[in-house]
């Protein structure tokens, strides 16, 4: 649990940084999107707004699921970030995605609109890619770093992080570059032939990657809020260490949850030698659990259960789970 503090300092610097670059990027899209009549810019501006809210959201899963467990929440609020950051991909869809769509289809369906100023359209964009690609490099490194304390390539981690925080702006500035570049074509094609359609094109465009990114979010965060187990590799590991104590003659289970960012809980149900005395079972499962921290710092409680193996209801419960 060491690392836990310097990896929620760097989420905090790469959340707040985000905030402040979108913020910035909002009020200049909103301006630019209003002078050229764009479709497209309007929503980026209203992309940029969602994605400050977004930041603000995350802000918040940050500063409350780092308060210490109590008596109504025994396990912490460790959660509390992925509830958060729920909020924030509802928060993509409903104030970027929609107006997106909403912009796309007035201008595609509508009267044809004249454009005007384009230029200011092309500095704004231009400045926004560049305020955009800053955030991004710190979202992406603090991935890249993550992905290598944990040994895992940086698309695997990114698919099973356990931090929501940080694969939110990473995804969201990702889809902000994505989006510039939609608009300038947007814009570009406008301006080449005249016509607004392609400015409405552009416009849907971006309110289908917004969507999209809203989606993955949210299919993370209610996974993680139902309950998902650790990390794959940790659990079998978690299996082979408990194998190998002298007192273990089995090991029957091992359930795993994650109950916050770095932060696992453990219930392994084990079939211990029956030559054992009481005394001695529970000198082996206090030495067992101090081990188990040592060696796995993100366990955060851990529970053994000496159980039969032969017990038929606990079979018959992990063939079910398992579906052997």
């Amino acid at each position: 649990m060491s690392e836990q503090p310097q990896t929620s300092g760097e989420s905090t610097l790469t959340v707040v940084l985000a905030l402040v670059v979108n913020l910035a990027i909002a009020i200049t899209k909103a301006i630019a999107g209003v002078l050229t009549g764009s479709a497209a810019i309007l929503s980026e501006a209203a992309h940029s707004v969602a994605d400050t809210f977004t930041e603000a959201l995350l802000l918040t899963a940050l500063r409350r699921s780092d308060r210490p467990a109590d008596r109504r929440h025994p396990f912490g609020y460790g959660k509390e970030r992925y509830f958060w950051s729920l909020l924030a991909a509802v928060s993509i869809f409903a104030s970027g995605a929609v107006f997106a769509f909403y912009e796309g289809f007035r201008t595609v369906f509508g009267a044809p609109e004249e454009q005007t100023r384009p230029l200011v359209g092309y500095i704004v964009l231009g400045v926004a890619f560049v305020l955009e690609s800053v955030s991004w490099t710190q979202a992406f490194r603090q991935v890249r770093s993550q992905s290598a304390e944990h040994g895992h390539s940086f698309w695997d981690f990114l698919r099973t992080s356990d931090d929501p925080t940080v694969k939110t702006v990473f995804l969201e500035d990702s889809a902000a570059l994505i989006g510039l570049l939609l608009a300038v074509s947007g814009l570009g094609l406008h301006q080449l032939t005249g016509s607004s359609v392609w400015d409405g094109l552009a416009s849907l465009a971006i309110g289908a990657l917004l969507a999209t990114v809203a989606y993955i979010l949210a299919r993370t965060n209610r996974g993680l809020l139902i309950g998902r187990q650790a990390d794959p590799v940790v659990v079998k590991a978690i299996w082979r260490r408990l194998a190998s104590e002298p007192e273990v003659d089995a090991v029957v289970d091992v359930l795993t949850m994650l109950i916050g960012t770095d932060r696992v809980l453990l219930c392994a149900r084990l079939d211990f030698d029956d030559a054992l005395t009481a005394s001695d079972l529970e000198r082996a499962c206090v030495r067992i659990s101090a081990e188990l921290h040592t060696e796995f710092p993100d366990l955060d409680e851990v529970f053994l259960e000496p159980v039969p193996r032969t017990d038929p209801e606990l079979r018959r419960r992990v063939l079910e789970r398992y579906g052997f």
